[in-house]
């Protein structure tokens, strides 16, 4: 089963202007994502990062909607000196702290993708996962029953 990393701009991605249809696309992938992740079709990793980005949101409502997910999470990272060294060694590779903490989490316990619509981390490479938009993910995650 593979394990998966949301970011905290993925999960927020429902509250962005969804008359755009890059964004409507991405809420839609990422709410079918978080429909698998209930049907226990993805392992979702939660992490002390996302506790912390989501308590500076200055929207309640995104908070508590985000939060919800803590405990839906199979697993939670919490910090420790081995995340904190490999968030800055993924900082070497030109993503700022932030980010690279919430890389180095889902590492950390073994995550397979790292699900985000930052633009700028979409271009990153880091080789022990890959990172990715929601819509890419369903489209190389999911199988086409008419493919052979």
């Amino acid at each position: 089963m593979l394990k998966i990393y949301i970011d905290i701009c993925c999960y927020n991605r429902p509250f962005d202007d969804q008359s755009q249809m890059k964004i409507r696309l991405e809420t839609e992938a990422k709410l079918y994502i978080q429909a698998a992740v209930k049907d226990s079709k993805y392992l979702l990793v939660w992490s002390y990062m996302l506790d912390f980005e989501n308590s500076n949101s200055p929207y309640e409502d995104r908070q508590n909607s985000v939060a919800l997910w803590k405990n839906i999470a199979h697993e939670s990272c919490l910090s420790s000196v081995d995340v904190l060294l490999l968030g800055k060694e993924i900082m070497k590779f030109g993503i700022k702290e932030m980010d690279s903490l919430h890389i180095a989490c889902a590492i950390t316990n073994g995550c397979d993708y790292f699900i985000t619509t930052d633009k700028r981390l979409l271009n990153k490479t880091v080789t022990e996962i890959k990172i990715i938009n929601p819509v890419n993910f369903v489209l190389e995650t999911e199988e086409n029953p008419n493919e052979n």
